[in-house]
């Protein structure tokens, strides 16, 4: 059921180069900001700042959660990548809550005091080339490994892509003399991490209150209704660990087979499901068909 060596190792290397990436962006976004006095920027900077907690939970969430179950954690440790998500949600939103202040704050006072430079423009255009690279990246490896985390963590960087390019457009106001295009721009942002907080904070949240992941049912449904073996199912119980699912299902064969012929039909329910759907562990309850 566990990941591949070679897929876990892949996972841990691209939530490293997330982590380099996040670090390079905040310094390089706190420096410009406090010298050009951008709230945009300084924003950005703290997004960035946020985005490499995240990133650090996130290398941490998806070593950990690649160990082996043990007597202590009989399901694996797959369920630090949703806690890692939500955790990545609550920065998020602090995010936000500190941006609209201080945004408001300039609007409401009028004190908006920028320097529009050469770094300025470059801090920004050089972002969102790497959060493209990185959310690309990020989202790559997270679709082909059902990482919840490494998902929260692309989502963080493609976030910053349009918080970004939102900015750049404050910036290109104050060049016109437009200053409080600056706060509005940091607005913006505070309404885009929003909406994507909302979205990873609720995936992660049904992950943890074990919701059965959208559309896995249906496809379960389908998958047994092409064995012929199984005369009838149900009480079908799906739930989600990080990238790993649990499936438990009855099924009903012909009540004159022996067990060792029932046996082999709960394996092939269990082969069926598992080719199907990777990183799953199928518990399969036998009944005799009346």
């Amino acid at each position: 059921m566990t990941n591949t060596l070679k897929g876990v190792k892949e996972k841990r290397n691209i939530a490293i180069t997330s982590v380099v990436a996040a670090v390079f962006l905040t310094l390089f976004k706190l420096i410009v900001g406090i010298i050009t006095g951008s709230l945009g920027i300084l924003s950005e900077a703290l997004h960035s700042g946020l985005d490499l907690v995240a990133a650090v939970i996130t290398l941490f969430a998806v070593r950990y959660a690649d160990q082996p179950a043990d007597e202590d954690h009989n399901y694996g440790h797959g369920k630090i990548e949703n806690y890692s998500a939500l955790i990545e949600t609550i920065l998020l939103l602090i995010t936000c809550f500190w941006i609209i202040y201080e945004a408001i704050k300039r609007l409401i006072t009028g004190k908006v005091e920028i320097e529009v430079t050469f770094w300025s423009f470059t801090i920004i255009i050089l972002s969102i080339i790497i959060d493209f690279t990185r959310s690309r990246a990020l989202f790559k490896t997270a679709k082909k490994y059902n990482s919840q985390a490494l998902e929260a963590d692309a989502i963080h960087f493609s976030t910053d892509i349009w918080s970004s390019a939102v900015v750049l457009l404050g910036l290109v106001g104050v060049s016109f003399n437009f200053y409080f295009a600056d706060p509005i721009a940091a607005l913006l942002v505070a309404i885009v991490i929003f909406g994507i907080s909302f979205r990873i904070g609720k995936k992660s949240f049904d992950a943890l209150m074990d919701r059965a992941p959208e559309g896995i049912i249906e496809i379960i449904n389908s998958i047994m209704k092409e064995i012929p073996e199984v005369k009838k199912f149900h009480g079908i119980k799906v739930r989600e660990s990080g990238p790993y699912k649990f499936v438990e299902l009855n099924i009903h064969v012909e009540s004159n087979l022996n067990i060792a012929e029932a046996h082999d039909i709960s394996h092939k329910v269990e082969n069926a499901i598992t080719n199907k759907l990777e990183n799953t562990q199928v518990t399969v309850h036998i009944e005799p068909d009346n």
